[in-house]
Parts: structure tokens; sequence; C-alpha cells
């Protein structure tokens, strides 16, 4: 009779211990960290034990990932709001920036639009500046945000100065809001860089990404 056999032959027959009661106060079992043995029923204490300890550690990690998310819908309400209060695209754009730039502290914000009719914004404000059709063309591709490696030259161009100490970024396009709901055209991307290479990565979640993207395509598709 091999173990399996044993196993079996307990599961389908649990009166077995009853019958035998003197057999189970008798089997000792190694103590799962060293040291003496211990009897079945310690035995099973401790296990109990241990998952008790790693559902508490799996629950703590729940409510930090349900406040963490809390506090981004709070961060994505303000960011709605502040886009809803600006009179015009100019101020539309400002509020996009200063909200993630000061409320989701990202550090390197850029973005270009094109497609939206009438400039409101001054001929050369870097929004409205040149995109190449290549770039256009991976914008209207991208069917979620990107998030990695800064590695888009053009891209890296939107950030100045800073775009040696870019580590991370997020591209984001921008889609005309429509009736219904729906989204139209890309009429835009938005870059988001941080020197952190862990803050924007390859397999991270992109459902508050998308959001922001709506939010500021349907914010802009107000000034057509």
């Amino acid at each position: 009779m091999n173990p399996d056999d044993v196993a079996r032959y307990l599961q389908e027959n649990p009166a077995f211990f009853e019958k035998y009661a003197d057999v189970l106060a008798q089997i000792q079992l190694p103590h799962p960290h060293g040291g003496h043995a211990i009897g079945l029923a310690d035995r099973q204490v401790l296990n109990l034990r241990e998952k008790h300890r790693a559902l508490e550690a799996k629950l703590a990690e729940l409510l930090q990932f349900g406040e963490e998310n809390d506090a981004i819908s709070e961060k994505m309400h303000r960011l709605g709001l502040a886009l809803l209060a600006a009179p015009a695209r100019d101020a539309l754009l400002w509020s996009l920036s200063f909200n993630l730039r000061e409320d989701f502290a990202i550090p390197h914000v850029a973005l270009r639009i094109w497609g939206l009719g009438p400039r409101e914004l001054d001929a050369g404000a870097e929004e409205y500046g040149e995109v190449s059709e290549d770039l256009k063309n991976y914008a209207v591709s991208l069917a979620q945000p990107h998030c990695g490696a800064s590695t888009n030259a053009e891209i890296a161009g939107w950030f100045g100065v800073a775009a040696a100490q870019v580590r991370s970024a997020a591209y984001i396009p921008l889609r005309e809001s429509v009736a219904g709901g729906g989204s139209g055209a890309c009429v835009g991307l938005l870059a988001l860089g941080s020197e952190d290479a862990a803050r924007f990565y390859a397999e991270m979640g992109t459902l508050y990404l998308t959001r922001l993207g709506e939010l500021a395509g349907a914010g802009l598709t107000r000034f057509i």
C-alpha cells in the first residue's frame, strides 16, 4: 500500500479515528519549524495559525490596494472637475498639466494635439508643435496607453532638457468624444515621464491612464 492509498482510505473512511482513537493520540509528526515531534492535533493547530496569518496578510494587501485606488479616484475626480471648469482650451491644457504635476506628482508632462479645428493658442505654443505622420499613426494604433522605457526619440524631445533624466514614460492617445460616450478620431498624444524606472512599466495596469486619456480627449472636444 502506497501513501496515496492510505490517504484515499482515510478520506473515504472518516470514522477510522473514532474507532481507533488511541492511534490518533499516538501519532507524532515533526514540528514544521524543526525541533521536537508534536501530536497530530497540535500540528493541525499550527497549520490553521499559518493559514490565518496568510489570510491576514492578504487582507492587509487588499486593503492597501483599496486605499490606493480610492486616492487615485479622488485625484481623477478633482482633475475631471478642473477640466469641466476650464472656460477655454488654453485653460484646459493648463489645468491638465497642473493637476498631473501637482496632484499626481508626475514630474514631466508633455502634450501634442492636432486636428481640432481653429487654434486657440498662440501659433508658437508647444502643444501645437509639429508631429510626424509616423508618430500620429503610432498614436492611432495604440489600443491602450503604452508604458515602459522612454525609447521614442520624438516624444522624448517633448520633455526638453529633462529628456535625459526620464527613465520611464506613459504614452496616452487622446481621442474625440462622440455621442453615446464612444471615442472618435485620435487628436493628440499625452506623454508622462518620470526619473523612476519603475513608475511606468510594461506590465502595469492602464485603467486609470485610459480614463485620464478619455477625460482629456472629452475636454479638448468641447472646444472644437
